[in-house]
């Protein structure tokens, strides 16, 4: 009872901790938020909206950063604390440096402002409960254990409070549409390139007899391609913001004259990415060369060569997140702050800087108080990851963000990366499929093998029963044949055990991604529920 009692003493005042610190982060924008805007007529109802923006950021954190991270703490990689070290800084990074100075007020597009006819009030009720509406089915998304897509989150609510606000022809149910699709699109694209990946590094390293010189031949083939990528991905989508910025400092220098782009093309980002994967090409494999006799011929050897671009990954992809879903925290808050400040509704608003910071420490602080449980369901509790599954759940990552925004495919992060875990975990099962066949055809060669032993014993013992005169021989006899028999019909039992054990051959688990695809399928209905019944509670509270 002293051991239970101290047990449950230690996680509740670690609980209460991490709730502490929760509120002290939110009570601190509350209160820069209300002293910086004093002069602003509704300086309160935007101090409030900081607040939920602040809580919202933090469920981000808590929730969709484990997508980037997750894969490599599953495969020992990184540790924990590690991983949440890294993931926190380049978020912050990505949110502040890359978050951009203006921001879509509406994500997506989903519902057309033009039907609030200028009802500003309207708007900013609409928008604070699509805030928190998001923010609450995130927390319990959390607390579930279910990664769900932020954006997804937020397009519900918005959804939900512009329904609440001016009826069902609010929505626009064309881009609705779209997001229903990238339920699909997502997860199947993520799940087949990760598989990809893992197919081309088993049969070009794991699979082949000597593997030092198989790994000194394709590995450098397979992280220069991973350089490429994340160039690419990070190009597109993490410095998007921040281009004419960044060609204005590149024409800074001398001989160098660039035309000022609003955005990366995907040509340019392409040629960056080829130019730095033909550089890690070549480290890479000098590093190999050099280092290859200290190599063992063994998977676990191979495995450890991944290790440095997990690491690596796991970084650009935090940073590309931060750029691009601080949105999904700062759009509405930043759509709030514009229509308090200018009395208006518009379309894009531009984010101060303290907008921004809140987005992005938000989203760390959410992440080192609640990031670890769903860090451990992406990493562990679907399927078991190593460093060659883990890099190849990154590959789909960036990969499947290129090849849809130039098919102009819709996409969810969290789903590509829930996706890929899926598609490595499948994958091996399928691998399986055939020692498994196998098996079952060895263990039923036995099973015929022992029947034939029993009815040879079933029929010795019938025989010896039937003597009419038994001597003392006969009676041993008759009772070794009994324990033989017992003996062999427990054999067959075992056999037959195996052979459906066999059978169930499952790398994945299944509960697991039957609430997952059921979080997925929900999020959207909920949060735009549980916006609209906030939008009428606000717009009571208010009248």
């Amino acid at each position: 009872m002293k051991k239970l009692e101290k047990t449950a003493i230690k996680k509740s005042s670690t609980d209460l901790s991490r709730l502490g610190f929760a509120l002290f982060f939110m009570i601190a924008v509350l209160t820069f938020s209300f002293l910086n805007n004093g002069g602003i007529p509704n300086n309160m109802f935007l101090a409030v909206a900081a607040l939920i923006g602040a809580y919202m950021a933090m469920n981000i954190g808590a929730n969709d950063v484990a997508n980037n991270v997750g894969p490599a703490v599953g495969s020992k990689a990184l540790t924990m604390t590690t991983a949440i070290i890294i993931a926190a800084v380049f978020e912050a990074s990505g949110a502040i440096i890359a978050g951009g100075e203006v921001v879509q007020t509406i994500k997506n597009g989903i519902i057309d402002i033009s039907t609030f006819d200028g009802q500003t009030d309207h708007f900013i009720w609409a928008m604070m409960a699509a805030l928190l509406a998001a923010a609450l089915w995130l927390n319990f998304a959390t607390m579930m254990r279910a990664p769900v897509s932020t954006t997804h989150s937020i397009v519900g609510g918005v959804m939900g409070a512009g329904i609440a606000a001016a009826g069902f022809s609010v929505v626009s149910w064309g881009t609705m549409g779209t997001i229903v699709a990238s339920w699909v699109i997502s997860p199947v694209l993520g799940g087949v390139i990760a598989a990809a990946f893992l197919y081309a590094i088993k049969k070009t390293i794991v699979f082949q007899e000597d593997k030092v010189q198989a790994a000194k031949k394709y590995v450098p083939i397979f992280v220069a391609i991973m350089a490429w990528a994340f160039v690419t991905y990070i190009t597109l989508k993490g410095l998007k913001k921040i281009w004419p910025q960044i060609l204005e400092l590149v024409n800074m220098l001398p001989l160098v004259s660039i035309e000022i782009q609003k955005k990366p093309s995907f040509e340019t980002a392409s040629m960056m990415g080829l130019v730095i994967g033909v550089a890690v090409y070549f480290l890479v494999k000098n590093k190999l060369n050099a280092n290859g006799s200290n190599l063992e011929n063994n998977k676990k050897s191979v495995n450890r060569l991944f290790t440095i671009p997990l690491i690596f990954s796991a970084a650009l992809l935090s940073f590309a997140h931060g750029a691009n879903d601080v949105a999904n925290a700062i759009g509405p808050l930043a759509a709030i702050n514009d229509a308090i400040i200018n009395g208006g509704v518009s379309t894009k608003a531009s984010i101060p800087f303290w907008v921004m910071a809140v987005g992005g420490f938000g989203i760390a602080v959410g992440l080192a108080l609640y990031g670890p449980k769903l860090i451990k369901t992406v990493g562990s509790e679907i399927t078991k990851l190593d460093q060659i599954r883990a890099f190849s759940i990154a590959m789909a990552a960036s990969i499947t963000v290129i090849v849809a925004s130039q098919l102009g495919l819709p996409v969810s992060s969290t789903h590509i990366a829930i996706g890929g875990v899926f598609g490595v975990g499948f994958l091996r099962e399928w691998l399986d499929l055939r020692d498994v066949e196998n098996t079952v055809a060895d263990d039923k060669l036995v099973i015929v093998d022992e029947k034939k032993n029993l009815n040879a014993l079933s029929a010795a013992l019938r025989a010896a029963e039937a003597k009419e005169t038994k001597i003392k021989e006969d009676y041993e006899r008759i009772v070794e044949l009994y324990k033989l028999i017992a003996d062999e019909e427990e054999a067959i039992k075992s056999t037959k055990k195996h052979m459906k054990k066999a059978k169930k051959v499952e790398y994945v688990k299944r509960d697991a991604v039957k609430k997952i695809i059921a979080a997925w399928l929900i999020t959207v209905p909920a949060a735009a529920i549980l916006s609209a019944i906030l939008f009428f509670m606000i717009k009571g509270i208010m009248i």
